[in-house]
């Protein structure tokens, strides 16, 4: 085989040809080299599961072992629910006018049915939504993950897309609403804070 052949790439094709002319495959010819080597797949395996400590994965130390840009992934995730979650508000809206006047089309229904709820569910989309464009903004131009500018965001919007959620269930008393956001806050701050 020449030089020129190994520089240019032929000299893998040629040995692909040589060996399916002599009746080999790819298959026995792969399978031929790990018996001539003693080592089978199971046995490889194995031994690169020891090496890394049995299989089992690390557990992140805390908050400010993320990447920037894992959070920067959970901040635009976050971006994208909240803006859905704000321009398709549960229960739909109105397809047409009332006669009476009391809602037009395009008007939010659950506006109209339970305005608390609705403006509840809205400003916790806004929070969220504002708060997650700030933690992009923030992760984009560079602040660590353990400084509060990233910190607190992530809070908000995170917690804030919770309350949207809970809110969006109609059966559900809006002081319940209030205490679980309240409570989903509380754990994220000590997850944060000491996790």
């Amino acid at each position: 085989m020449d030089t020129g052949a190994v520089e240019d790439g032929r000299a893998g094709g040629e040995l692909c040809d040589n060996s399916r002319q002599n009746g080999v495959d790819d298959a026995e010819l792969g399978e031929t080299s790990r018996q001539k080597n003693g080592v089978d797949d199971a046995e490889l395996g194995d031994n690169r599961r020891r090496e890394n400590g049995g299989g089992r994965r690390s557990h992140a130390p805390g908050f400010e072992a993320n990447k920037n840009d894992t959070l920067l992934v959970v901040a635009t995730l976050i971006t994208a629910l909240t803006y859905q979650l704000g321009t398709n508000v549960p229960g739909g809206y109105w397809q047409d006018d009332a006669a009476d006047g009391s809602h037009a089309a395009g008007d939010p229904i659950m506006r109209d049915k339970n305005r608390r709820r609705y403006w509840l569910f809205m400003a916790a989309s806004w929070a969220g939504f504002g708060s997650s464009m700030l933690l992009t903004l923030g992760l984009l131009t560079g602040v660590p993950s353990r400084s509060r500018a990233v910190q607190w965001p992530f809070l908000v919007s995170y917690s804030s897309l919770v309350l949207t959620f809970i809110t969006s269930q109609s059966r559900t008393p809006l002081a319940m609403d209030v205490v679980i956001w309240g409570a989903v806050m509380a754990v994220l701050t000590v997850g944060i804070k000491f996790g």
